[in-house]
């Protein structure tokens, strides 16, 4: 009696099938070496979107940036708000209203992480962190602008009479990521 098809290995495999069987081991061998800065960019995404379906869900939308007319979330009085507001630019809303460009931009800018990953050192554990928040918060502002045509930004910050402009999670991800990047590049040898 043959043996069923999953109690074959590689070895017992028919010679035909044994360069496929290889080949996925490969594959799978080649995403492991990856497994740090995927789940931590899954993280940063997931995060990411969480907290904004709670401000899609709970704060009501403010394109004016209207604070104290009882739309916004006050945490710590006169320092830090919980506000909804969308921003079809880039940080601190350089580019507004270009957000099918900018969405291109993020798209272009994960394809060219991924195509020079070699040089940019991805298989290192310290530079999987880095990119992990970097990618994660670029997937998270890139889903809100195809899903929404700006990105959800809630986290508002006032230092006296200057308003930190309104950033979210992915934000973060991103600025950590670059900061964290530069500062293994400039530790590097």
């Amino acid at each position: 009696m043959p043996p069923e098809p999953d109690e074959l290995s590689s070895s017992a495999a028919p010679a035909a099938d044994r360069p496929k069987i290889e080949n996925q081991k490969s594959r799978m061998a080649r995403l492991a070496a990856y497994r740090r800065l995927l789940a931590i960019a899954m993280a940063v995404f997931a995060l990411d979107q969480a907290t904004k379906l709670w401000i899609l869900a709970r704060v009501p939308f403010d394109p004016m940036h209207s604070h104290g007319v009882g739309q916004d979330i006050e945490v710590i009085r006169g320092f830090f708000y919980i506000i909804h507001v969308g921003n079809t630019g880039a940080a601190w809303s350089m580019f507004s209203g270009q957000s099918v460009l900018l969405a291109l931009l993020a798209a272009a800018t994960l394809a060219g992480i991924w195509f020079w990953r070699h040089s940019l050192g991805l298989r290192e554990p310290l530079t999987q962190v880095t990119f992990g928040l970097l990618c994660g918060g670029i997937v998270g502002n890139l889903v809100d602008r195809l899903a929404h045509g700006h990105v959800i930004d809630f986290l508002d910050f006032h230092f006296g009479s200057y308003i930190y402009p309104t950033f979210n999670v992915a934000d973060s991800g991103i600025c950590v990521g670059v900061i964290a990047y530069l500062w293994l590049s400039l530790r590097a040898k």
